[in-house]
């Protein structure tokens, strides 16, 4: 594939494959975006996970495990996919626990109540599909499949985070004010899930040329907003903008100004829990080193194992086919002879 090439497959709407021809700049591009939202599902794991042994019931526990499960299984897709990029999957892991490589500003808040893994479940997670559908039809191939089972899991935990707020929205007033405090402190950072505005967005304009992406962060996060009003109707919570509000003019909500300067803190690390996450990976990959010791260490001896069994088939086969031969040839020889006599 040329870079004419390349241009046309954008352009009809089809996808690139690990084997074609690709600018660097797109090799890249979609390495960072893969490897980063392969970062936050592993590091999305711990706010959450937290509460596991916590949790009020055994339902509510399994519940929970399923879902920072499928988290996991997450990291692992995306991690897999830029591997089809190139991209070396130890490495990643070290820039990430080095911070060369960044994850998703939201897990830098703590998760002070299990209010709080009901919230997440419907403002993150919500969030996170109104940023993920679309890159169901990502340019990349294997990213864009990687994401079409991500969002179907996705959307189960959005519900699931739903269900748990309805529960405790009709219980005692304590559980109700527990909801909504919740709901104060993750609406701000769940707008900037989106990132910058598209004015000082570094990599919008490309992505989106590359059909990477297909909309802008401005553009996804007024459709959070407007998906996420009539839902916090009907849970029974406010939303913490005195200045929201449905605009006839726009079709839109309007809402308040966003702490800018709160995101480029967070994400230049000096978040709530930013030190917290990234030891807590750190020391979880420090532990698991002797599982892949191990693990290497079986590849490696199966693989001799396969490779002394095809060495050993090989001969085998040549033996026989010299023995094959050999019959062959005497056969020859006493039909020969039986001619000469």
């Amino acid at each position: 594939m040329t870079q004419e090439q390349f241009e046309q497959t954008i352009d009809r709407d089809q996808r690139i494959e690990p084997r074609d021809w690709m600018p660097d700049a797109y090799r890249a591009t979609m390495i960072r975006q893969i490897a980063q939202h392969a970062h936050s599902e592993i590091i999305g794991m711990q706010p959450e996970g937290e509460w596991i042994t916590r949790a009020p019931s055994l339902r509510r526990k399994a519940i929970l495990l399923a879902k920072v499960q499928d988290e996991a299984g997450h990291g692992l897709y995306l991690y897999s996919a830029a591997e089809t990029l190139g991209a070396d999957r130890p490495d990643l892991t070290a820039k990430l626990i080095s911070g060369r490589q960044k994850y998703s500003s939201i897990f830098n808040y703590p998760t002070l109540s299990f209010a709080d893994v009901g919230v997440i479940g419907w403002l993150v997670d919500g969030a996170a599909i109104c940023n993920q559908v679309p890159l169901c039809r990502s340019s990349y191939g294997p990213y864009a499949r990687a994401m079409i089972r991500i969002c179907k899991e996705e959307s189960f935990h959005q519900r699931q985070g739903y269900e748990l707020l309805m529960t405790l929205m009709r219980g005692t007033d304590a559980q109700r004010q527990m909801v909504q405090d919740a709901v104060n402190r993750w609406w701000w950072p769940s707008l900037m899930m989106f990132g910058p505005p598209d004015a000082d967005s570094t990599h919008t304009a490309q992505s989106m040329a590359w059909k990477i992406k297909r909309h802008t962060n401005d553009e996804l996060r007024q459709r959070f907003v407007d998906m996420t009003v009539p839902q916090a109707e009907a849970l029974g919570v406010t939303l913490p903008d005195p200045d929201l509000r449905w605009n006839d003019e726009r079709g839109h909500h309007d809402f308040g100004e966003i702490d800018w300067s709160e995101l480029k803190r967070v994400i230049s690390g000096d978040g709530p829990c930013n030190a917290e996450r990234i030891e807590v990976r750190r020391a979880a990959h420090e532990d698991g080193a002797w599982v892949r010791k191990a693990a290497a260490a079986h590849a490696a001896k199966a693989h001799a194992a396969k490779a002394a069994a095809a060495k050993a088939a090989a001969a085998k086969a040549a033996a026989a086919k010299a023995e094959a031969g050999k019959a062959e040839a005497a056969k020859r020889a006493a039909h020969a002879a039986e001619r000469e006599a």
